[in-house]
């Protein structure tokens, strides 16, 4: 483990030189420090596993037809959906948090949003009203001297089917003729806020389109019209662009040299996949290692953030797989057995339950993560709370001593 923690120190040191990131308030595009954030999911973009409690009156109802925010609005109706969502925009995402964020040395904060709070449809159940309590936040962002990256985390029709898109299900993202025309509309709009609040620094164009539902080469050519759309309306901001989930060699085709202010975004998770469910402890600080390297490689060319991770070495985070679905860490979703002969889900994801020793494990975790991912242009933790997923919850994580405060220059053999 040592070994691992003095090469992943040593990486840091050789990448950090090129490491360009967005630009500190009121210099927009020089001065660059290194982002380190957190995400506010689960606020405009439901998400059952983030806020249980919105979904809880489902939760016995066999094959529940509510699994999303469409779905959310869809049966309550609008009306109800309208009283219900202005109370959780309200209380969701405090100054409090945003202050408490601050003393723990976070620059940045990536607020997802979906296209129905901005160019919506009048034909979806979704309903709209988030952009007052957006600006209340860029607001409180810049008191407390943070920067802004505005993410549009849905897109018509769905760019992945995942829940967090606002609709689980099928991909059918540009499948309709105004799909793609409707996520422009959605991005002018940021752009235009953007230009009204100096804390907005980057629009991303939209969030994990997935490969394998929309050709990579209409995720580029809508990068390129999503590019050009955010730079003739505000200028001095940042195109964010996610990889869409490709591999490390194919990154320079989602971000051509000609987009030149842009960034790419990766996410990197530990539990999505059955493969690294299977990964020892040394192995899971191996493989953060590993994609540090590769951010710290496409740095060099474009700046390069991980825009979402956690630590998380389980599934076990209730729904967090979709709503009433279980996790493969217990057998209980996808996969016939357990990942291992003993393993289960209890007090996997409450922190007062971790034994001295797993909360030294997640420690180092962390360390890894924060250390691999400053070989690019740093990192941006999901979530900044939830309520009950505790190793997604930075502000807990931080106050119980698991993510140190600053959460830079402290190496393994220190904590």
């Amino acid at each position: 483990m040592l070994f691992t923690t003095t090469l992943c120190l040593i990486l840091l040191a050789v990448f950090k030189v090129s490491a360009l990131t967005l630009p500190a308030l009121g210099k927009r595009q020089e001065d660059y420090e290194l982002v380190r954030g957190v995400n506010l999911g689960g606020l405009f973009v439901l998400e059952p596993w983030i806020t249980p409690s919105l979904f809880e009156e489902w939760a016995n109802q066999p094959n529940s037809t509510v699994v999303d925010e469409w779905s959310y609005c869809e049966t309550l109706g609008k009306a109800e959906c309208q009283r219900r969502l202005n109370e959780h925009w309200g209380s969701w995402v405090s100054e409090a948090d945003i202050a408490a964020l601050a003393s723990m040395h976070i620059n940045t904060i990536r607020i997802p949003i979906g296209y129905w709070a901005l160019a919506p449809d009048p034909a979806d159940p979704y309903i709209q009203g988030q952009v007052p309590f957006l600006e209340r936040i860029l607001v409180w962002a810049s008191n407390y001297r943070m920067r802004v990256i505005l993410d549009l985390h849905g897109v018509p029709g769905s760019q992945n089917g995942f829940d967090n898109s606002g609709k689980r299900g099928d991909i059918r993202w540009t499948k309709s003729g105004t799909d793609m025309q409707r996520s422009l509309e959605s991005l002018g709009v940021l752009a235009i806020i953007a230009n009204r609040y100096p804390s907005v620094v980057a629009i991303q164009a939209v969030n994990e389109p997935a490969n394998w539902g929309v050709p990579k080469a209409t995720i580029i050519q809508f990068y390129t019209r999503a590019y050009n759309l955010i730079k003739s309306v505000a200028p001095h901001v940042a195109a964010v662009f996610h990889d869409a989930f490709l591999a490390p060699s194919e990154w320079a085709d989602i971000v051509p040299r000609n987009l030149t202010d842009s960034i790419l975004d990766t996410h990197i998770y530990h539990v999505f996949v059955e493969d690294q469910l299977q990964l020892s402890p040394t192995e899971h600080l191996r493989k953060a290692c590993d994609d540090g390297r590769n951010i710290g490689r496409f740095n060099t060319r474009t700046r390069t953030i991980c825009g979402e991770f956690s630590l998380a070495t389980t599934d076990c985070a209730r729904w967090l797989n979709g709503f009433q679905r279980g996790a493969r860490w217990d057998g209980t979703y996808l996969t016939e057995k357990p990942i291992f002969d003993n393993s289960n889900c209890q007090g996997m994801e409450n922190i007062e339950s971790w034994s001295p020793r797993k909360r030294e494990y997640i420690r180092r975790f962390a360390m890894a993560q924060l250390q691999a991912y400053e070989m690019g242009s740093g990192w941006i933790f999901w979530n900044f709370k939830t309520e009950s997923a505790d190793a997604w919850n930075y502000i807990k994580l931080v106050n119980t001593g698991i993510i140190p405060n600053p959460p830079i220059g402290r190496s393994f053999d220190t904590i």
